[in-house]
């Protein structure tokens, strides 16, 4: 969204003029001439590339234990997007007036389309997904049973040289896929808001730039619901048939189809890109009827067409490089565009993890299933801030507030949710029982064999939980030293597993799937305060907007706004779900191995989880409070400054007298 030119809007020119342009004749009548049908497809596929972009985050936890991914690794994943994007966006605002940009439009989509694609591909191009597991089936006759006569290793039966080769497979293709995702994303929305601010009327331009705001908040929490569903279907549902599946949702080894969502969402950005090749490289100018007679409309067409201002197209590339670095330095300048930008930065990473992890940090502290935590994102969290959204703008349109009282409700709205957020630090669950990794009776933590399984001569990577009747998780039947299983026989599923050595009392019995964590009463409090909190955070979107465009040169005004999202990306999107991966990452307690290396985290410490995860979310918030409080008291200093000149400017006899007092002392001297 950098542009150089008139203020909010980038240039575009022709050879011929366009009302001579013979493409016109031929669309005459046609919708593609009507700016209202453009805003429409606009955003239509502004919906459908966040469904692309914002599914993947709401499938995360799903592809890390597919794939056996860190948590880093995840959220580097989840960023790349952004390098494509950054570093292309720059030029946007030079080629953007001399391109044809819904041809340009349609082509990124394409190639957001054809990324979303390849990102499905992964399941396509490796085998079945794989489990331990208890009961024979079509893809293993292993059990995870106590068995004291030597049998084969559950896990290192997998490491092959074709499983290790598939793993650096699938993790160059979802690279190659963020990275198109981001250069496809680059023209979309720079290039359609300012082809509708240069033919939409004055009048209803905001109206329409409104509309595709609107769009890109609603966007990712379709994504997310759109994961909700697709994570209910089992991954290999076109592999295996429904009588196959030993897995229930609530088993902490289900993977749901998250390809399935990459299909639906690319299929519908190639929809929505197919228009984007029929519209004019210029159309008429809206003019809002009632208002002019037809003469006269026609005559201030020819003449906003004629009026383009030319400075932008003059410019060389070199030249534009060169002036690039000049206008950034001014505007990095001036102290109130800086501390803004720097605010929106904070904020921006604390969105970034908020909606890399959160659906995870849910799965794990409240033992939600996947499907569930992405419900609870795309119905609650983001259309609360986009509530918080909609207020903020309403408040500062009724108020018609000045630049430090815009400040000012940034600083309220920055204060009252970090007095929210703060008690989500206690809002959370311990971390349950696990024999061997976080308990054991004779207190040897992280020891993984217990003295009553030690003649089950169990595997040390076998991962099939079971609760045990005793409360107590174990991590797979064989830890527990369970010798026999109960099945339904019409469906193959477990029932439960007994004559379990390490089970006392009770009947030493243990059911299949986790204990869970066991506070599910904070579930609903934690839900009610994050919802709150990104409403009152919400709030300082539009009032930190209008401080940027009020606060800085008008000839700078759109470039500023570009600088604004490059840094952005480069300082809160890129970097921003790597952090929180890493920081997530130095919470785990058990490692999955694959072939000798740490894959997907198994156990967290939940305590440390809620600590780190949010309080870095926190942290960020608090860097945003105190950068409008700087910016608040700048501007009422310079407010006063104002004032004071203001009242000597217009009283000529304070003038007069100051002018007598400031000569007395020279006169003395």
């Amino acid at each position: 969204m950098i542009y150089f030119g008139r203020p909010g809007r980038m240039t575009s020119t022709a050879t011929k003029s366009s009302y001579a342009d013979p493409t016109r004749k031929t669309l005459c009548g046609s919708p593609f001439l009507s700016i209202k049908f453009f805003v429409f497809c606009h955003g239509l596929l502004q919906l459908s590339q966040l469904l692309v972009s914002g599914y993947l985050k709401s499938s995360i936890s799903t592809i890390e234990r597919r794939y056996g991914l860190s948590s880093r690794t995840s959220g580097l994943l989840a960023s790349f997007n952004e390098v494509g994007n950054t570093l292309l966006i720059v030029f946007i605002s030079y080629f953007g007036s001399r391109v044809h940009r819904p041809r340009f439009i349609g082509a990124g989509a394409l190639l957001v389309s054809l990324a979303g694609f390849l990102m499905s591909l992964p399941h396509f191009i490796t085998g079945p997904y794989e489990f331990d597991q208890s009961v024979a089936s079509t893809f293993s006759n292993t059990t995870d049973l106590c068995q004291p006569r030597s049998w084969a290793n559950l896990s290192d039966a997998n490491c092959t040289p074709r499983a290790s080769r598939e793993n650096h497979e699938v993790l160059l293709v979802m690279f190659i896929a963020q990275a198109l995702l981001g250069i496809g994303g680059v023209p979309i929305q720079p290039f359609g808001i300012s082809y509708i601010d240069d033919f939409a009327s004055k009048r209803n331009s905001p109206l329409y730039l409104g509309i595709l705001f609107s769009v890109t908040v609603i966007g990712p929490g379709v994504a997310f619901m759109l994961g909700s569903a697709m994570l209910q279907f089992y991954v290999d549902i076109d592999k295996v048939s429904g009588a196959e599946v030993q897995l229930t949702h609530e088993d902490p080894r289900w993977v749901g189809a998250w390809w399935l969502g990459f299909l639906v969402a690319a299929s519908l950005v190639a929809l929505s890109a197919v228009p984007y090749f029929f519209f004019p490289r210029e159309m008429p100018k809206e003019v809002v009827s009632g208002k002019q007679s037809d003469s006269k409309k026609k005559e201030d067409m020819l003449s906003q067409l004629r009026a383009r201002p030319e400075h932008t197209q003059n410019l060389s590339l070199g030249e534009f490089i060169k002036r690039f670095p000049l206008v950034l330095l001014r505007n990095l300048r001036h102290p109130v565009y800086l501390l803004v930008v720097l605010a929106q930065v904070n904020i921006s990473a604390m969105v970034a993890g908020l909606a890399t992890f959160m659906g995870k940090f849910l799965e794990r502290q409240f033992s939600l299933t996947a499907s569930f935590a992405n419900m609870i994102i795309g119905a609650v969290n983001i259309p609360g801030a986009m509530v918080g959204i909609v207020v903020g703008g309403a408040i500062l349109k009724r108020f018609q507030m000045s630049l430090r009282q815009c400040s000012a409700m940034c600083v309220l709205g920055m204060l009252l949710c970090l007095l929210v957020a703060f008690p989500l630090l206690f809002l959370g669950c311990p971390t349950q029982k696990v024999a061997g990794v976080t308990y054991s009776d004779s207190s040897e933590f992280g020891h993984h064999e217990l003295e009553c399984n030690l003649q089950c001569n169990c595997p040390e990577k076998a991962y099939n939980p079971i609760c045990g009747s005793n409360s107590i998780e174990y991590t797979s039947p064989c830890s527990a030293g369970c010798r026999a299983v109960n099945i339904q026989e019409d469906t193959n599923i477990v029932l439960n597993y007994t004559n379990c050595s390490c089970i006392s009392g009770n009947g030493s019995f243990a059911t299949p799937g986790t204990c869970g964590t066991g506070c599910s009463h904070l579930f609903l409090p934690f839900v009610v305060l994050s919802c709150l909190a990104g409403i009152l955070a919400s709030t300082s979107h539009t009032p930190s907007f209008m401080l940027i465009l009020r606060s800085i040169q008008p000839e700078d005004k759109s470039f500023a706004v570009g600088i604004q999202f490059m840094l952005l990306r480069v300082l809160a999107w890129m970097p921003g779900p790597i952090l929180y991966g890493s920081a997530i990452d130095t919470t785990c307690i058990l490692w999955e191995k694959r072939c000798d290396r740490k894959a997907a985290c198994r156990y967290y410490d939940n305590t440390l989880f809620r600590q780190r995860y949010l309080g870095l979310q926190f942290f960020f918030e608090v860097g945003a409070f105190l950068c409008f409080v700087a910016v608040y008291v700048i501007l009422r200093k310079q407010e006063r400054e104002a004032s004071k000149a203001a009242e000597t400017k217009a009283d000529p006899e304070k003038e007069k007298l100051a002018g007598k007092s400031t000569k007395t002392p020279e006169s003395k001297v």
